[in-house]
């Protein structure tokens, strides 16, 4: 059983192509190019896929190796005391502090033929080149990587768990526009395959959207019911409020603007007003009995306070136990439950304090006559809206009167609403399905089909 974690997906994917030998690209890549990429803040690790890696083959002769009286074992372990390279000291003056260190790793093939393996008793030397063929060759090709119809080396780019995508995408963006330039020499060309951070940034821009767009029709439905711009406004006054309280809250807690915690604000809109509604109903309703602003919020926050508590905190205790669980789906919904809970507590001290001094200092009750096109149109849906009240209270009125029937009714919906999921009408997702504007092609081989014959089907795919 494998474990899977999102980190193991990566950010970046480059593409890169250079005006060199096979090895000596492929030593470009791992050894500068790739440490370089790896630096960048909040980067994990840099994967190479595709290139064929420079290899030091050497092939031993067995009738040779008996002949001088060597075994395998011995031989590699002159070569492995020969190839060494560690610090051996320092030097100390008073302006600088020099690091010695002996190089003593092979240089060229010739080095490694000439290494001298074995003096015998009369004080011949036995070397490599005597006892096996050196070569310097390739390692055997068991990936290629192929982007744009022509191969390539691939990076992926993956980033440390607690790094945000979006900023080690940038990263490696401005990293690789260095690079180009400094190995322009080579030909190197970097390109970006494939950027995870671009879905992402899209999908952050939609929620975006989506808030400024909710909180645009919550304005125009508060007008309606509320029956005037400044009764709106002062309701309106608790959604800017309460997020900008609720991005203090996030900043104190280490969140960012992602996905998630965009989610939970674009949802938690909607519910920002509710207690700054109730509040400023109630307040006006004591304004209706003949008390004066100050008096009538006072009363009216007063009386009602203990019950708007109660209704925000029933959304509050639904999502603080999912944030404080442990596993994969706390991670996954920990901001947006956080997100939402704090903004829906924040709303309701904003409907105690800012809504009720707004309403004594500027409240003022609406009588709506219908001689402007305001005041028609204003009057126009409360018809409507009072036939669909009295249709309401008719239900109501006749669930009230037949109170078995109407049990047994909701009963069978709920037994009903449970088998749409068994019977496969509602279907069940870990993560839902988005189109991210992408497709993969999968092709299945014979276990026994050699790297070139796969790489010849590839290209057929990419040709189709």
């Amino acid at each position: 059983m494998n474990k899977f974690s999102l980190d193991d997906l990566p950010v970046v994917t480059l593409s890169a192509t250079a005006k060199l030998d096979e090895a000596s690209f492929f030593d470009l890549m791992d050894k500068r190019i790739g440490p370089v990429i790896s630096r960048v803040p909040g980067v994990a690790q840099v994967n190479l896929i595709g290139g064929q890696e420079r290899e030091i083959q050497v092939s031993f002769d067995a009738a040779k190796l008996e002949a001088n009286g060597l075994s395998v074992l011995q031989v590699q372990q002159a070569v492995l005391a020969a190839n060494l390279d560690f610090p051996t000291g320092s030097v100390q003056t008073r302006e600088q502090d020099i690091l010695i260190r002996l190089a003593g790793k092979f240089k060229t093939i010739d080095e490694l033929r000439n290494l001298v393996v074995k003096i015998s008793a009369t004080g011949g030397q036995v070397r490599l080149a005597d006892v096996a063929d050196v070569q310097d060759a390739q390692k055997d090709v068991e990936k290629l990587a192929r982007v744009n119809n022509e191969s390539s080396i691939a990076l992926q780019v993956l980033k440390q768990s607690d790094a945000n995508g979006v900023s080690v995408s940038e990263g490696v963006q401005a990293i690789v526009d260095r690079l180009q330039s400094e190995y322009a020499s080579s030909g190197l060309q970097l390109t970006i395959a494939n950027d995870a951070s671009v879905y992402t940034l899209e999908s952050a821009d939609a929620v975006i959207h989506d808030l400024i767009l909710a909180i645009i029709l919550v304005a125009v439905v508060m007008l309606f019911f509320l029956h005037s711009i400044r009764n709106a406004l002062i309701v309106m006054v608790a959604i800017p409020a309460s997020l900008i309280a609720t991005f203090i809250g996030m900043s104190l807690l280490g969140y960012s603007l992602n996905l998630m915690s965009l989610l939970g604000l674009s949802l938690v809109v909607g519910i920002l007003v509710d207690d700054a509604i109730v509040v400023l109903e109630n307040i006006y309703r004591h304004m209706e009995m003949g008390k004066n602003k100050v008096r009538a919020a006072f009363d009216a926050t007063k009386e009602i306070g203990f019950t708007v508590t109660a209704i925000t905190l029933v959304i509050v205790v639904v999502f603080i136990p999912i944030a404080i669980s442990t596993g994969l789906v706390s991670d996954i919904l920990r901001e947006f439950c956080v997100t939402v809970a704090l903004a829906t507590v924040l709303s309701l001290l904003s409907s105690f304090t800012i809504v009720p001094l707004l309403s004594s200092r500027f409240g003022k009750l609406e009588h709506i006559t219908g001689k402007s096109w305001f005041g028609k149109i204003i009057l126009s849906f409360e018809r409507g809206l009072n036939k669909f009240t009295d249709a309401i209270t008719r239900i109501l009125k006749w669930s009230l009167k037949y109170k078995k029937t109407t049990l047994l009714a909701v009963f069978v919906l709920l037994i009903a609403s449970f088998s749409m999921i068994g019977a496969g009408f509602v279907g069940t997702d870990f993560f839902p399905k988005s189109d991210r504007g992408e497709f993969l092609v999968q092709i299945e081989m014979p276990k026994d089909v050699s790297i070139e014959q796969t790489n010849q089907m590839t290209q057929r795919a990419e040709a189709f």
